[in-house]
Order: structure tokens, then C-alpha cells, then sequence
């Protein structure tokens, strides 16, 4: 796929937005299920969860107006390379005016993905898994090798970062994106690895970060976005620590932040409101 195809012109990064894509909309079919929908869009079917409700991913039902969430307030800091939020379970890659944004899968309770600055230092076609001690000892069955192919859970792809033992990669379980599943490695969609690895180079910069609360500005409003897990995602997945915070600090850091001087046009009932509801997608609390 040529490089052409790939930059979608709604995320151009302009000056004065820090808001990229658009939502769009998806009326279900009998046969639907949110996973597969989810994977057609680009997205995890707990971002549709977020906003839709308390849906059965499996059998969400026929004719029901999804709202499907392609809208994102960028993370705040510099914008480069690769930053990876695992408080909104996404990765930002930054590459010449534009964005691209992928949902990602992360380290589940006690196999947390770690926080800080890195660089990528390899990558690989169809690489093999050698699994560590640590995770063998969980699973005594696992073969000190796993090849490539459909088995490995790694994927076609795999991206190593200089944290030791970390690396981003595909998945033959791709319906672990969005979700805190992982042993601490990132994983995303396997057409979305593909896509990346022709993207980046060894020395691309990576910075991971936690923000499950954004703000930013579009067109002169200011939003705000955030995220909690899914009823359906917490109690089939980890204890999440997402869930146990009280955002709303976080949210009036966030958007004093944003707003800056222009810290008089908030409207707070509005960011209380957003925290509440935590849809995890942008919600406008300027007045």
C-alpha cells in the first residue's frame, strides 16, 4: 500500500486543532458482531462499547445505530515519532503534517506496560517467540520456541523497542485489541502492524505515556475526552486502574492545561459531566 493511501487527509495536523478524523455511523445486521465491526473500522470494540452502552459484543442485536468513534483529541505534549497512550489505548504516529492513530492492547494487571522514552532498535518479518522464563513459569506447556505462523502471538510483524524485552507486534488474537491482556508488549490489529512497520525506521522515537484525560481545541471550541474501561471489558478482562481513579482531578489538570488563557470560557459542569459519562470521545466544555 503506497504511502499515498495511507495518510487519510482528516488527520492532517493543523495549527490552532488538536482534534484529528470524524465519527461515523454503522446500523447493525443480524449476523453483526461488535468484534467484526470493530476490526472493519479500524477501531476496538471497546470504543464502540464506550459510547453505545451496555451492548453484548457477541450479539448486539439487529438495527442499532452504532456510533462509531473515529474522532480523537491528540495526547498532550510534543508531537513526534510514536506516542503510546495506554490511558486511551491508542498509538499516535506522527509523521511529516500528519497523524495516524491505531488501537492498541496492552499489559494486563501485574504484567503492566511500562511508562517512559524509548527508541525503535529492530524490526521484523515473521519473527519467532521465545518466550521468557517468567511467562513460561505461568504456562509450563509453552515450547521454548514458538515458530512463525498462525500459533505465534506475535503476528506477521514484531517491533523492538531499547526497553528491554518490549516491543510492539501483532497479534493472533486480535480481538485482545482494546483490552489490557498482554504480558506488557503492545499489540495491535495485523493489517494495523503491516502498516506501521513500513512507517517507522530504527531510531524512530517512542514515547509511552498514561492520559486517560485529553483536551484540546477545534476550531475555537475546547473538548475534552475520557476514557474508562467498559462494564463488558472490566469484568471479562483486569481490574483496571483506569476505573479505580477519581478523574476529575486529572480531567481540571488536563483542561487548565488546554485552555490556558482562555481558562474562562470552561464551562466546568460540562467537564464534570464528560467525566462522568466518560464516553471516550470529545466533548465540547467551552461555553
Amino acid at each position: 500500500m503506497g504511502e499515498e493511501n495511507i495518510l487519510e487527509s482528516n488527520n492532517i495536523v493543523q495549527e490552532q486543532n488538536d482534534l484529528i478524523g470524524s465519527n461515523e455511523y454503522y446500523i447493525t445486521k443480524h449476523e453483526d458482531t461488535l468484534i467484526d465491526i470493530a476490526r472493519k473500522y479500524g477501531i476496538s470494540f471497546a470504543d464502540i462499547l464506550s459510547i453505545n452502552g451496555d451492548l453484548d459484543p457477541w450479539i448486539p442485536g439487529k438495527d442499532i445505530n452504532l456510533i462509531i468513534p473515529k474522532e480523537h483529541i491528540l495526547p498532550f505534549g510534543k508531537r513526534e515519532g510514536i506516542i503510546i497512550n495506554i490511558g486511551d489505548l491508542r498509538l499516535y504516529l506522527f509523521i511529516n503534517n500528519t497523524v495516524l492513530s491505531y488501537p492498541i492492547g496492552i499489559g494486563r494487571s501485574g504484567w503492566e506496560t511500562p511508562l517512559g522514552r524509548a527508541i525503535i532498535i529492530d524490526k521484523k518479518i515473521d519473527p519467532i517467540w521465545i518466550p521468557p522464563e517468567s511467562i513460561r513459569e505461568e504456562d509450563p506447556d509453552l515450547p521454548k520456541v514458538v515458530a512463525a505462523g498462525p500459533d505465534n502471538p506475535l503476528g506477521s510483524r514484531a517491533i523492538y523497542l531499547s526497553i528491554p524485552a518490549y516491543l510492539l507486534h501483532g497479534t493472533n488474537k486480535p480481538y485482545g485489541v482494546g483490552m489490557k491482556v498482554s504480558h506488557g508488549c503492545i499489540r495491535l490489529y495485523p493489517e494495523h502492524v503491516e502498516e506501521l512497520f513500513d512507517l517507522v525506521n530504527k531510531g524512530t522515537k517512542v514515547n509511552i505515556i498514561d492520559q486517560p484525560v485529553k483536551a484540546g481545541w477545534k476550531n475555537g471550541e475546547l473538548y475534552i475526552e475520557v476514557h474508562k474501561l467498559p462494564k463488558y471489558v472490566r469484568e471479562n478482562s483486569v481490574k483496571s486502574s483506569n476505573n479505580d481513579k477519581n478523574l476529575l482531578p486529572i480531567a481540571y489538570e488536563s483542561v487548565q492545561k488546554a485552555a490556558g488563557v482562555d481558562i474562562l470560557k470552561v464551562n466546568w459542569n460540562e467537564v464534570k459531566l464528560a467525566v462522568k459519562e466518560a464516553t471516550g470521545i470529545p466533548h465540547k466544555i467551552s461555553k
